[in-house]
């Protein structure tokens, strides 16, 4: 049975109201105090608030209601709130609605319009939380499949260390990144950063990330993947959405890195005698010019050196303030003296949870982050 919270100061009236609302075969809680319709609301689910806008006497001013309303719908962004008030007035309408009520009723009522109201707002609310909870299934099985497809851990690599992140800001996300391995001391390092959020993004990473399985192979150029990858995404793409990305080659025995990037945000090779080496854009981002042409660079990856690639959501998260991580901070703190490459990627995480204010964890946008110890 619906479950129906009515609240109002004045006892006939909700007893009114229950000989009304029973033809409706619903579950009905009857309560006179703002404090009341809280305490309901906190301890179970309803389907309907049906709630005065007045509840001190000689108060009609609609204040305290309004301000319930505001409270209902922060506990419950989804229950159908109905008001009434006898000293009801276009203006308070107006402000009632756009604090989320969904219908108006003066005093005194019509009982057929007051149940028609009752029985629609019912059905609405009721369609809207198994719409809701639909969606959150949906979710829950798209952000397993995306996890499914992240790396579950890193590739032993010959005198190298690596470690990686990757949390999307809403469960599912556009970050992705790939390690394949080509021998001991060969592997291939991907990242990239899809326009977006949520499912659309994340069905072009999944996109995205088999197509770098397909071209990325031992022998392929880094520009010639880049290039590849490129012409797949620009043929299938939705306008108006692009994928910065990052392809590099990471060769221990050689001590290089060769990479061609695709507008992503410069990968960091921290030199052990304290500078820093930016691996710049080699070709413009993926998916917007089907004939793209990128470049492949190599740089050296010394003894001491530490690779960090990344996405925007580690270096744009801003402070209380509006006041971004930034590159700067990035690097200052990856390079402080840590043992191993996952020691980088957990300092890293936790300064970007202290700036932005909150916990480790909390992100702003989808962030990954890639360490490389040499």
């Amino acid at each position: 049975m619906p479950r129906v919270l009515v609240a109002d100061d004045q006892p006939d009236v909700l007893e009114a109201l229950r000989f009304l609302l029973t033809d409706l075969h619903c579950e009905i809680d009857l309560v006179t105090s703002v404090d009341a319709v809280m305490t309901h609301l906190t301890r179970g689910i309803y389907d309907l608030l049906l709630m005065d806008l007045n509840y001190t006497r000689d108060t009609t001013s609609g204040r305290e209601g309004l301000t319930l309303i505001d409270r209902a719908r922060a506990h419950d962004p989804m229950l159908p709130i109905v008001v009434m008030t006898g000293w009801g007035s276009i203006d308070t309408a107006v402000e009632a609605m756009r604090r989320g009520a969904k219908s108006f009723v003066q005093k005194p009522w019509d009982n057929g319009v007051l149940v028609e109201i009752i029985e629609r707002e019912l059905a609405d609310g009721l369609a809207v939380r198994q719409r809701d909870q639909r969606h959150a299934r949906e979710q829950e099985e798209a952000r397993l499949i995306q996890r499914a497809l992240i790396p579950s851990a890193m590739p032993d690599l010959e005198g190298c260390d690596m470690a990686a992140r990757w949390q999307p800001a809403e469960g599912i996300g556009g970050d992705c990144y790939d390690v394949l391995r080509f021998s001991n001391t060969r592997v291939g390092i991907t990242i990239a950063d899809v326009i977006g959020k949520g499912l659309p993004a994340a069905l072009l990473m999944s996109n995205l990330q088999a197509a770098v399985r397909a071209f990325a192979t031992n022998d392929a150029a880094t520009r010639d993947v880049a290039s590849s990858i490129n012409r797949l995404l620009a043929r299938n793409i939705a306008v108006g959405k692009f994928v910065t990305f990052c392809y590099l080659v990471i060769d221990s025995a050689a001590g290089t890195i060769d990479y061609a990037n695709a507008g992503h945000n410069p990968p960091l090779v921290l030199r052990s005698d304290g500078t820093t080496e930016r691996l710049d854009a080699t070709g413009v981002v993926l998916g917007i010019f089907p004939d793209g042409v990128y470049e492949s660079r190599t740089v050296a990856f010394a003894p001491g050196d530490r690779l960090i690639c990344y996405t925007d959501g580690i270096t744009e998260a801003s402070d209380p303030g509006g006041e971004e991580f930034s590159e700067a901070r990035l690097i200052a703190v990856a390079r402080g003296p840590h043992a191993t490459a996952m020691a980088i990627v957990e300092a890293v995480t936790a300064a970007v949870g202290a700036w932005t204010g909150g916990a480790v964890q909390t992100v702003q946008d989808d962030a990954t982050l890639i360490a490389v110890l040499r």
